[in-house]
């Protein structure tokens, strides 16, 4: 593993590093922020899935994050958001191929050959964050942005008893229901679309629920509202009688500004349950 830089915050490091993926098979990058307690032991982690076109570095310079986590005791980790690199397949539109990995494992071509981010961020990293970091993967909770959200809610209603906690930032909630996930799922899985379910948060939600605390924020004039479809988890969420706070926050838009607004309440909202037991 390589080590890009290191900076000192807020009592912490904030690291970038570089690390050959067996997953994707191919050179992947994540930003790591380790609040001052990493010094003396493990500390649990959060995680933080980015959104369409975004690399590692968007969410560690823009989220805010790093500030909170330290005043909780709380590593963030920012992994990329897909496989890069000469020979990995690429598409010319923004929401395909590289900076749009959907954190799914492909199975078509030419995807399946590096597009295995849910093996990546459910096996691979957290593995390789536990063997050279202070990290505690007992206590771990997870979050996202978008295609990011969308990461989140699945990634924890598929691995019970992984994550303390989910949240989630202005998701993709019905990805089989709407643009922004018709075109991903069936270029990176298939025509079939019983196979596309488990990358449903809707779906998963009425199927198998959380075992935990949930909160989704999404702005009220987010520019991508429609393909987000926040009422479909919201019914999803009631259907199931999940234990969860789904707030629509008035005049936020899908940007970044939204994201750190409420960055404080998320990470928070992480501490409670991290440090629950």
């Amino acid at each position: 593993m390589e080590t890009i830089s290191q900076n000192k915050a807020f009592g912490g490091n904030q690291g970038v590093y570089r690390h050959k993926s067996t997953a994707t098979n191919c050179d992947m990058t994540f930003g790591l922020f380790l609040p001052e307690e990493a010094k003396d032991g493990p500390v649990p982690i959060l995680w933080f899935l980015s959104g369409l076109t975004c690399t590692h570095e968007n969410a560690m310079t823009k989220a805010g994050a790093q500030a909170w986590c330290a005043e909780q005791g709380i590593a963030i980790v920012f992994p990329d958001t897909s496989p890069r690199g000469e020979g990995v397949a690429d598409d010319a539109a923004y929401d395909l191929g590289q900076g749009a990995g959907f954190y799914v494992n492909a199975t078509q071509e030419p995807w399946a050959a590096h597009y295995q981010m849910w093996d990546y961020i459910a096996e691979e990293l957290p593995a390789l964050l536990a063997e050279n970091f202070a990290i505690d993967l007992d206590r771990q909770a997870i979050t996202g942005h978008s295609m990011g959200g969308h990461g989140a809610l699945t990634l924890a209603m598929s691995l019970p008893g992984r994550f303390k906690s989910v949240s989630a930032f202005a998701p993709i909630c019905n990805p089989t229901g709407a643009d922004w996930g018709r075109k991903q799922l069936t270029a990176y899985l298939g025509e079939d679309e019983a196979t596309w379910a488990k990358h449903d948060a809707s779906l998963m939600m009425r199927d198998t629920g959380f075992d935990g605390p949930v909160l989704i924020d999404t702005g009220t004039t987010d520019q991508f509202i429609d393909l987000l479809r926040p009422e479909a988890l919201a019914a999803a969420l009631a259907e199931k009688r999940q234990e969860a706070t789904l707030r629509l926050q008035p005049g936020y838009d899908h940007s970044y500004f939204f994201v750190s607004s409420f960055m404080e309440d998320h990470v928070t909202f992480h501490a409670e349950a991290l440090y629950r037991d």
